[in-house]
């Protein structure tokens, strides 16, 4: 059972030249990330003068999220294992795949990876405002938060499946284009909704140069409940008990 993998680790760890490595690298990686989705987002009320958004907004949304998510899990794979999100993180921990300690510096080094890119993007665009995730008009919150929580699931599933399953053979290979376009669906999916988070880092960034937190809980509660279900029921059902992997031809 994953629950008698789960470790503390040691206090140590923090310090060792790979973990610090690890870190960097998931800073680096969630500055790509959040500077390309939430820039995207900014390019698009300034060439409509903050108008309302419209379908290819949230085209163009899916599309920066999709590709940037696909270049920021690349960096950093080799390095840090390309999580760039808490709840990712949250997952992997639960399902005994990453330490306490260790997990909670990647999340140190994400939010502020979060922050330095919408800082950075404040100064470059002369002081725009950063937008903060919200729920839109008409959206209940209990609504957002099982938005939040399918989405980031089916994100989180799809990272155990295609990157952290030992028996992912060459599937390994295209995990990173599976990791961006789950999230550029669900982003077409619950983006007129809930703005489509699935990642509390994401949200925090924007939350803290904006100083707005309206309903901020729901974009942490949601993707960690998500994720640690996704990394539960995969570490579970199909790492822990024996499968035998597909002959290539099979795929």
């Amino acid at each position: 059972m994953p629950i008698r993998n789960i470790a503390v680790g040691r206090p140590e760890e923090a310090t060792r030249p790979d973990a610090l490595k690890a870190a960097l690298a998931e800073f680096i990686s969630t500055l790509i990330f959040v500077f390309a989705g939430s820039g995207s987002g900014m390019a698009f009320n300034k060439l409509t003068d903050n108008g309302a958004t419209t379908p290819s907004g949230l085209v163009a949304a899916a599309l920066a999220h999709a590709f940037g998510l696909f270049v920021a899990v690349s960096v950093g794979a080799n390095i840090s294992g390309g999580h760039v999100n808490p709840a990712v993180t949250f997952g992997a921990f639960v399902g005994g795949n990453i330490t306490l300690l260790r997990g909670i510096l990647y999340w140190i080094a994400q939010l502020l990876g979060s922050v330095v890119a919408c800082l950075l993007l404040k100064v470059a665009t002369g002081g725009l405002v950063v937008p903060a995730f919200g729920l839109s008009a008409g959206v209940g919150v209990l609504n957002a938060f099982v938005f939040e929580i399918v989405m980031t699931f089916g994100l989180v599933y799809t990272v155990y499946a295609t990157a952290v399953d030992p028996k992912a053979g060459s599937l390994g290979t295209i995990a990173p284009i599976a990791i961006g376009f789950i999230v550029g669906a669900n982003i077409l999916a619950g983006g007129a909704f809930s703005g489509a988070s699935m990642n509390p880092a994401v949200a925090f960034g924007p939350a803290v140069v904006s100083w707005t937190w309206t309903n901020h809980w729901v974009y942490w509660a949601g993707p960690l409940v998500g994720g640690g279900i996704a990394g539960l029921i995969y570490e579970v059902f199909f790492i822990n008990t024996t499968h035998e992997q597909l002959p290539t031809t099979d795929y």
